[in-house]
């Protein structure tokens, strides 16, 4: 199926936008994006006019609990952390996702159209996280990156859990002890793995090893959840002692070192941006921390951590960041092409550019002005959310089997 958007403002992100520009949408993939002199339509191709609304590609939400922590479900809907082991590098988010829950359509809405699910910060290391689409019949529909990264946790949530249970880790020193002897472990497995393979001999594979040794060999990132600036340092301490590839997620204090993370090239998936100050790591949370970070040369994302923020505000937390001081520009990056770049996910999603998925929204204005909507959202070029006027509300594509 060919679609072509005419007509609108188009923001390409990772290019210069164009008024009365065209985006030529074909078999889930963005075909052309450019000026309507320069794109030629094919005859018989859907033509959607978007004049006077403004053409972005699809929000990406680069840290969140969606499917897997569902709202007013209770315990029966929250799959997030498998508290039962210290090291669950082996536990994979996608075995938990529920793509019926209400939170993908609250996505669509926000013109959120990828989102990387990852488990919880009860662990010191909770498991994989998963790349996904928000909309699709079955997660195997929504996915687009199986192995994005590892999920990790420094601070107060994994001593006050173990700590709780008695057992180790109960100390910050107890959870980065629990984060070398894995990845010592994890070395020493290689090591031995290999050299079982060399002479032929027989080898018992260790999922949670297997994982971790991805994390050395730098095929999975290393999602570290910390917000304290103490607990930045000590993540990144343990990382070039072992050689993996570090992201900051949450980074409530990165502001307070914001030079020391630009030195070392550490992104920061930043966020959420509007809570209260429920627990003592957070008492430095503020707004201005986006625009600080940026500034200083750090490379950010901007998370809702959903549900701690309902994932269709994700926008909101950008356009409040600009009133604080984050340039705008800047605050769509960290919406789209920053967080797909930070994951490495920017192959398949992030901008408007030919051979990327189609992930397309039209907004009828500046989405950074809280007042403008999401109109129309394509995922994979297939249109699955509008806004319908008449009846003041959201419709999304059925994703029901019908004979």
């Amino acid at each position: 199926m060919t679609t072509a958007i005419i007509g609108g403002y188009v923001v390409p992100v990772d290019g210069q936008p164009i008024d009365g520009g065209t985006v030529l949408m074909e078999n889930g993939k963005i075909r052309a994006v450019g000026a309507s002199s320069e794109v030629e339509v094919p005859d018989g191709a859907d033509i959607v006019d978007a004049s006077g609304s403004w053409v972005l590609p699809g929000f990406i939400d680069a840290h969140a609990h969606l499917g897997v922590h569902e709202e007013g479900e209770g315990w029966s809907g929250n799959d997030t952390n498998e508290m039962t082991d210290p090291n669950g590098a082996r536990f994979r988010a996608i075995d938990g996702i529920d793509p019926y829950e209400v939170g993908f359509d609250d996505a669509l809405s926000g013109g959120v159209t990828s989102v990387v699910i990852k488990p919880g910060s009860g662990n010191p290391i909770g498991g994989q996280t998963v790349g996904v689409k928000t909309w699709g019949r079955t997660v195997l529909d929504m996915l687009f990156a199986e192995h994005v990264s590892v999920k990790s946790a420094l601070g107060e949530n994994p001593k006050r859990v173990y700590g709780e249970k008695d057992k180790t880790p109960s100390t910050r020193l107890g959870v980065a002890a629990v984060l070398r002897e894995a990845f010592t472990k994890a070395r020493n497995y290689a090591a031995q793995r290999e050299a079982a393979r060399a002479e032929g001999k027989p080898f018992e594979t260790d999922l949670t090893m297997e994982t971790l040794t991805r994390v050395l060999d730098g095929e999975l990132y290393w999602d570290q959840h910390t917000h304290r600036a103490d607990d930045i340092v000590t993540a990144v301490r343990i990382a070039e002692e072992f050689g993996y590839k570090l992201v900051v997620n949450h980074g409530t204090e990165g502001h307070l070192i914001a030079d020391f993370l630009a030195e070392r090239n550490v992104p920061v998936i930043l966020g959420p941006l509007f809570t209260s100050r429920s627990k003592v790591e957070l008492r430095q949370r503020t707004l201005r921390s986006a625009g600080i970070l940026a500034r200083a040369g750090v490379q950010i994302a901007i998370t809702t951590d959903h549900p701690v923020v309902p994932i269709n505000f994700l926008v909101y937390q950008a356009a409040l960041a600009v009133k604080e001081g984050l340039d705008p520009e800047t605050a769509l990056r960290a919406l789209t092409i920053n967080p797909a770049r930070i994951l490495g996910l920017d192959d398949r999603v992030g901008a408007l550019k030919p051979g990327l998925d189609a992930d397309v929204v039209i907004w009828s204005g500046d989405p950074l002005n809280v007042m403008n909507r999401a109109l129309r959202v394509f995922v994979r070029g297939r249109e699955v959310y509008h806004y319908d006027e008449a009846a003041g509300e959201g419709v999304v594509a059925d994703r029901r089997y019908r004979e």
